[in-house]
This record gives structure tokens, C-alpha cells and sequence, in this order.
């Protein structure tokens, strides 16, 4: 798997699709959120590093994936509460944890609030 489970993760979250929906739950990797008009809220997710945990004399059996998470709501609020419910479900699995908080802005262009954070992820092979 080149992708850490991070769909699978969020979508068994009872709280985060309560947030983000079930049917489809609003969870998207980068650039594939093409509905129009966008329901809010709604989460981004991409894959900014990654790298295989590498031995001398054996193959890698775990990699390794920093991946980043942008919440787009209709208030600083909304995107807040989806971010807390995301962070309770991905550090569950005791896989993944939370690394970088890097703040909350309103998106230039579509004005939708904004909340990033990037976690990381080791996944065994």
C-alpha cells in the first residue's frame, strides 16, 4: 500500500461523520473534491512525505507517511470541532499521531474557514 488507512480510519468514526457526513462522507485526497457546490464542511487530505523504515541487510517492513489535513467549514467553530473529532479518530489506532498544528485561515478564493494539521502514520507492509 502506498497510502497510509486514513479513509477507512476516519470513516469508522461515529463523531466524525457526524460531522462530515456518511453517505458520502465528505473526505477527500487532494485535488479529487470536484462537487459543486462544495457541502460544508468537508476534509482535504494529501500525502507530503513519506519514506519506507529501511534496514541494513533486510527489506523495510513499515513505512512511514506524514500526511496533511485541511478542515473547510462556514465558521472558525465548525472547522474546530471537525478537527478535534479527526484527531480523536486517527490517533485511535495507535498508528498515527498528530505532529503539527499549522493554524487556521480563510481560504482566499472560496472564503470557507480553514483548519491544518499534519499527522503521522506508520504502516506495516
Amino acid at each position: 500500500m502506498m497510502y497510509p488507512p486514513i479513509f477507512p480510519t476516519i470513516a469508522a468514526s461515529s463523531a466524525v461523520k457526524a460531522l462530515i457526513g456518511s453517505s458520502p462522507v465528505r473526505l477527500y485526497q487532494f485535488g479529487l473534491n470536484t462537487t459543486q457546490p462544495q457541502t460544508l464542511p468537508y476534509v482535504v487530505w494529501q500525502r507530503v512525505f513519506g519514506q519506507p523504515l529501511n534496514y541494513l541487510g533486510d527489506v523495510p517492513d513499515t513505512d512511514d507517511y506524514t500526511i496533511q489535513i485541511d478542515v473547510y467549514g462556514s465558521s472558525a467553530e465548525q472547522v474546530r470541532n471537525v478537527a478535534v473529532a479527526l484527531r480523536d479518530a486517527i490517533e485511535q489506532p495507535m498508528t498515527s499521531y498528530i505532529t503539527n498544528w499549522l493554524g487556521e485561515s480563510i481560504d482566499p478564493d472560496t472564503k470557507h474557514y480553514r483548519f491544518t494539521f499534519q499527522n503521522e502514520w506508520l504502516v506495516a507492509r
